[in-house]
């Protein structure tokens, strides 16, 4: 299949034209206009500083429904201890800084660029991105980001600098959405970490089709 190289225009091919490795698209920009409507047609960013911005739309897709996420017991003692302090919306900048510097298995570098900060800063500023803060004694040890538009959260990375503080924020997260009434978290691609949390994959269809109806009422939503 062919990979499409977008334009100045603000449009996308239609996700089932990615190829077998979930690449859809290249070029155009990271604009406010560009990055929501590539959410709301389950399409996002994943690059590195050495390459264009490569849009990718995989299939099968890892998502997580809030109400059944999956907390250990090991990790529901930690969280009764009420070791770590959560926040929402606080330090959006320093997490999305600190997950930028965590070394990810087979790269040289990371893929949040400083134009990826920059444009999802924008976002944050606008009340679409949001983050979740896990502090330890007034420190930021952990704690993710991502993209909010209706009923649908789309995690974009975390990072942990103890041991379960990215753990607390998700659950912290799948918590507030439930209150919310989110219908799912689209998780992007399959790792174990969020396996054993509860995440599970469907198909680029059946996806679609949740997000479809997830976008029915597409305004910002306040976490605080």
């Amino acid at each position: 299949m062919p990979v499409f190289y977008l334009t100045e225009k603000l449009a996308f091919p239609h996700p089932s034209l990615a190829d077998p490795d979930g690449i859809l698209a290249t070029g155009g920009d990271l604009s406010t206009e560009r990055l929501l409507l590539a959410y709301k047609m389950g399409i996002f960013p994943w690059f590195d500083e050495d390459s264009p911005i490569i849009w990718w739309s995989p299939d099968p897709r890892l998502i997580l429904i809030p109400s059944e996420v999956r907390v250990s017991r090991s990790l529901r003692a930690v969280i009764k201890k009420g070791i770590f302090t959560i926040t929402f919306d606080k330090a959006f900048e320093q997490v999305i800084k600190g997950c930028a510097r965590v070394k990810r298995p087979n790269s040289q570098g990371t893929w949040i660029t400083s134009d990826m900060i920059t444009a999802y800063t924008g976002l944050h500023k606008e009340g679409y991105a949001h983050s979740v803060e896990t502090w330890y004694e007034g420190v930021l040890v952990g704690g993710l980001y991502g993209v909010s538009l209706g009923k649908a959260f789309f995690g974009e990375s975390m990072f942990s600098l103890m041991s379960n503080a990215s753990k607390v924020a998700l659950v912290a997260l799948c918590q507030q959405l439930v209150k919310l009434q989110f219908s799912l978290i689209d998780c992007q691609v399959v790792t174990r970490h969020l396996i054993s949390m509860g995440a599970k994959t469907v198909s680029r269809k059946e996806f679609l089709a949740m997000l479809s109806e997830a976008l029915k009422d597409e305004g910002p939503t306040s976490f605080a």
